[in-house]
């Protein structure tokens, strides 16, 4: 039952902001619909972690370990971004950058969009999980383009044609994978459940199975971000609203990794070989690299962040690719830490352009005079994200880095390259950001700074001490995938 609400409460908020976004308390009840979500979300966590995987409304639905994980975290995430878009969007209004109309459409297409993210988590059927990622993906060109500036529009249109045709590859990858399952599984909806699937993943086509994945690599690989396909991202962060930029890089990144790791699940199960990690090692690598070069010839300071989420997701498919316990144990906990720590930086970005009133970070300074807590929040955050202990991300980047130099030790040099660059490239600007001398003044609004220390403060946490439940609940989840 808590998969109903799950979905229900999401999908009924969008159509009802629809009708009643544009009233002066739309934002609160955003908040008060992404809570509710957010609860829900916390009791299907207890049933499965009780009672382990479960299946409902005729299998159509599939929860287990792996991915009720990112149900917990794509509802908690999306919360707390609605408590930091109140003041944000409300000081967007006040600055004359949206009308009442645009407001109902950010409402209540924020409503549709977690709708869709976690129905794509949710569903046991390949098919429906395909058909999810092009709501997604509808949904976000909406919030994309909201703004309706030559920019936005032209960031959205781009989104909407490249991930368009991503996503048209995936559809032929998840026709194939239909086609390897039919011979087993007969014709009907089951040869697209993804349990059915798993339990005959010996017994599927190698060949063609291996070339489903290939197609499913490169569209949702599109989604993902990964390099060469990745050149929405940036364009698609820096013209949205900041709020929209933070579940982008937060969770809408981590939803489209997870489906290609279920397709990895079944070509591991079917293949001798290890092609479909090689592959995601592969583009892991390049993004890797190629991101952290691109981080240094960026000047604005959401183009430069959102560089920096396609160089962690091509860390953590790289880890995906090697596959392993530990490997996969340290992947989950990148997934986690990356998209608490980089919605927490979009947070403190999104202020800090406010208050400075542009993007450029040559004109954003002094940030922990004008308002400090702004300024320590982003330095902080960038801390967090370039792997600095005792944050949780220097104990998962440790982990996937030391797998490496034992399992493959000719990767080194570019994972140490790629992230040597990023740390000088990101740390460079933003310590100018925020020490730099300047002379700003103050929002209309009250800045909501609460999510951006609550992200914090659990990347700090999990840094420096893991509970043992979690610590159980990471293990089992990757045993399941790994």
């Amino acid at each position: 039952m808590e998969i109903f609400w799950i979905l229900a409460i999401p999908l009924s908020g969008g159509l009802l902001l629809a009708v009643f976004g544009y009233k002066s308390y739309a934002p609160e009840l955003n908040s008060a619909l992404s809570f509710a979500t957010f609860l829900a979300s916390i009791f299907l966590t207890v049933r499965v972690i009780s009672d382990g995987a479960i299946t409902e409304f005729d299998e159509q639905f599939f929860v287990d370990s792996f991915n009720v994980l990112f149900v917990a975290l794509t509802a908690f995430v999306a919360f707390t971004t609605s408590l930091f878009s109140r003041p944000y969007m409300r000081i967007e209004q006040a600055h004359g950058k949206l009308t009442v109309n645009m407001l109902r459409l950010y409402h209540s297409m924020y409503q549709l969009f977690t709708f869709t993210m976690l129905l794509v988590l949710l569903t046991n059927n390949m098919g429906i999980m395909w058909v999810a990622m092009e709501a997604a993906t509808l949904t976000t060109v909406l919030l994309v383009s909201l703004y309706r500036t030559p920019a936005s529009i032209e960031a959205a249109w781009k989104y909407f044609i490249l991930c368009g045709v991503g996503l048209a590859l995936a559809m032929f990858g998840t026709i194939l994978l239909y086609f390897a399952a039919e011979k087993i599984l007969g014709p009907g909806g089951t040869a697209l459940l993804w349990t059915h699937l798993d339990e005959v993943k010996g017994q599927l086509e190698p060949t063609i199975l291996t070339l489903a994945f290939v197609f499913l690599l490169v569209g949702y690989g599109t989604k993902v971000g990964l390099v060469p396909l990745h050149s929405w991202l940036p364009d698609a962060h820096a013209e949205g609203p900041t709020p929209v930029s933070a579940v982008l890089s937060g969770l809408l990144l981590n939803v489209a990794l997870y489906v290609l790791v279920r397709a990895k699940v079944l070509v591991d199960g079917t293949e001798h070989t290890n092609l479909a990690g090689n592959l995601m090692m592969g583009f892991g690598l390049l993004s890797v690299i190629v991101a952290a070069f691109m981080l240094s010839r960026q000047k604005d300071v959401k183009r430069m962040f959102a560089y920096s989420s396609i160089e962690h997701m091509g860390l953590i498919t790289f880890a995906f690719g090697m596959g392993g316990a530990v490997a996969t144990f340290a992947a989950l906990l990148h997934m986690t830490m990356h998209a608490l720590t980089k919605s927490a930086i979009f947070f403190a970005v999104g202020h800090a352009t406010q208050k400075s009133g542009t993007q450029l970070m040559e004109n954003i300074r002094g940030l922990i005079r004008t308002n400090p807590t702004i300024g320590w929040g982003l330095m902080l955050g960038t801390l967090a994200i370039l792997g600095m202990p005792p944050f949780g991300v220097f104990a998962s980047e440790f982990m996937i880095i030391t797998t490496a130099m034992h399992d493959y030790p000719w990767s080194m040099p570019f994972l140490i390259i790629g992230l040597g660059v990023a740390f000088a490239a990101i740390f460079s600007r933003v310590q100018r950001m925020v020490f730099g001398e300047t002379g700003g003044e103050r929002l209309p609004h009250p800045p909501a700074l609460v999510p951006v220390f609550v992200h914090l403060g659990l990347v700090l946490l999990l840094g420096l001490y893991i509970p043992a439940w979690l610590a159980a609940w990471f293990k089992q989840a990757a045993a399941l995938i790994g």
